[in-house]
């Protein structure tokens, strides 16, 4: 990742650089992906905590998803957008209300199919999030983004960055090309994606 990259990438989690915000950045790691994640966490000294409850074997831990806040002069932070753009380790969140932030997420672990089996949803990876998304009804949005202010992913291949937002019952979408300008998903302004299925 080139430095002006990740500096686009920096502006658009902390618009305001991160001072005297009132919203906070969060990620959503999956650690099932790369054993390196459970140590990028353990060696950052940040308080993170897993989505799966009650007191997990180790090795369960090490590869559940994880929630930590970021901030902009974090070495997480930098690490995630260095070493791990680009190879969907997870996504990234805005919220002014975190306090009930692992609460709300937790209940999207499971979903149920057709034949009524339990499953485990992975929304944290960015390209099951980016193709759920578009999919929801208003209401599901409403429930979905609850305290969130704003869904944040890599795109494929890492070089874009998608922005998943609400207005009016709609999803809001837009593609920012990194090192290059934002441009909507569909249509010439920001994208307002039909909340019905």
């Amino acid at each position: 990742m080139s430095p002006e990259q990740r500096e686009q990438i920096m502006r658009t989690l902390w618009p305001d650089g991160g001072s005297a915000s009132k919203t906070s950045v969060w990620a959503i790691l999956d650690c099932a992906r790369d054993p390196k994640i459970y140590l990028a966490l353990l060696a950052s000294r940040l308080e993170f905590r897993c989505l799966y409850s009650g007191k997990l074997p180790r090795e369960l831990e090490m590869v559940a998803p994880q929630l930590v806040e970021l901030h902009p002069g974090n070495r997480l932070t930098a690490q995630l957008l260095d070493e791990a753009w680009g190879k969907s380790w997870g996504v990234f969140l805005r919220t002014a209300e975190p306090s009930n932030l692992r609460h709300h997420l937790r209940k999207f672990l499971k979903v149920q199919d057709e034949d009524g089996r339990r499953l485990l949803f992975r929304y944290y990876d960015p390209r099951v999030l980016r193709v759920y998304l578009p999919t929801c009804t208003a209401d599901e949005l409403k429930q979905f983004f609850g305290p969130i202010d704003m869904f944040l992913s890599e795109a494929v291949g890492g070089a874009w960055l998608d922005q998943f937002g609400r207005a009016q019952g709609l999803l809001q979408q837009q593609r920012l090309a990194l090192s290059g300008p934002a441009i909507p998903t569909h249509g010439a302004d920001s994208e307002q994606i039909s909340a019905s299925s």
